[in-house]
């Protein structure tokens, strides 16, 4: 296990330069690169949400295109369109932002409902079908959706479907108290989140992130844990406080991500902890809450702790 904590360290060195704090949150996207799953990134504005991914994709070397949602963002914004050219007499592919490595989808519940299933197609094919053609796109290709709290007005719930096409989602909470006051001095001291070339950041070795994604399939889970995983997506679909449980694509990626926290931690091998680690960000978006547990207060991650807690522990 050799590219794996090499690629973690130079992303955490160099994107400490530019985010301030928020460490869980950076290791899990990459993470998400490192499985090629999809994140929906939870948060309120002005928490560094849209500056993660733009370094992460400074320093991977990646292509970068990001998409403002709106109510009247249409699929073709998305995915692309066949413009008729008068100078040659022929339809001419303008390719959409999906065309790209990252994709940043901001404030992915303001999108209203046939633009999100627009994405889709993109995210479980890694493909576009444009006029009955398809397209291939990316081998790096990852959606990066932001989302305001479910509170504010003006968005769309996401549905279950495209839900359960994210790996992972997670909450990203304000930056600590330090951290902020670390925030205001860099910018004081000249930081500007717009000017990244001018960070003297170190992009990653080429093909480091080839070469760790590869490393990921090294990774042995003991038989054990294939039972534990079950155990854990199956309690979840009998709990009493929930109406759907997590679905045997959400135990695939709860495996996988597993895997990657194990080789983040430089090891080749799955131990549990590495999957209660995994379990809310992979499974808090993929389970829906009764309403009269919503009403209660209680949340899915407080649910996935109460299973975590019902089901044994290999040994």
């Amino acid at each position: 296990m050799k590219a794996v904590p090499q690629l973690v360290q130079h992303i955490r060195d160099e994107m400490g330069k530019v985010v301030v704090g928020q460490n869980e949150i950076k290791d899990q996207c990459v993470i998400a690169l490192l499985c090629r799953g999809h994140v929906l990134l939870e948060g309120v504005p002005g928490i560094a949400k849209t500056l993660i991914v733009k370094t992460l994709s400074h320093l991977m070397r990646l292509n970068f295109h990001r998409v403002q949602s709106t109510s009247d963002l249409m699929p073709a914004d998305i995915v692309g369109t066949n413009i008729f050219n008068m100078a040659t007499s022929a339809f001419l592919l303008h390719k959409g932002p999906v065309f790209t490595d990252l994709l940043l989808v901001d404030e992915v519940n303001r999108m209203p409902p046939r633009t999100q299933a627009a994405l889709l197609e993109c995210m479980e094919e890694h493909q576009v079908t444009i006029d009955g053609t398809g397209y291939q796109l990316s081998q790096f290709f990852t959606v990066f959706a932001t989302q305001n709290p479910v509170e504010f007005e003006g968005t769309y719930p996401l549905p279950e479907a495209q839900l359960d096409r994210f790996l992972l989602k997670l909450r990203v909470p304000y930056p600590g108290e330090q951290d902020e006051v670390r925030l205001l001095a860099n910018v004081q001291n000249g930081f500007e989140s717009r000017e990244l070339d001018k960070m003297d950041l170190k992009p990653i070795d080429a093909g480091l992130l080839e070469q760790a994604q590869q490393e990921l399939k090294s990774v042995t889970v003991e038989e054990a844990l294939f039972s534990y995983i079950v155990q854990i997506a199956r309690r979840t679909r009998e709990w009493p406080s929930l109406s759907l449980g997590a679905s045997p694509r959400a135990a695939v990626s709860l495996m996988a991500v597993s895997k990657a926290v194990a080789a983040l931690d430089g090891r080749d091998y799955v131990i549990p902890d590495d999957v209660k680690a995994s379990s809310r960000p992979v499974l808090r978006h993929r389970i829906i809450m009764k309403p009269e547990a919503d009403l209660e207060g209680i949340t899915p991650d407080q649910v996935l702790q109460d299973v975590l807690q019902a089901v044994e522990v290999p040994k």
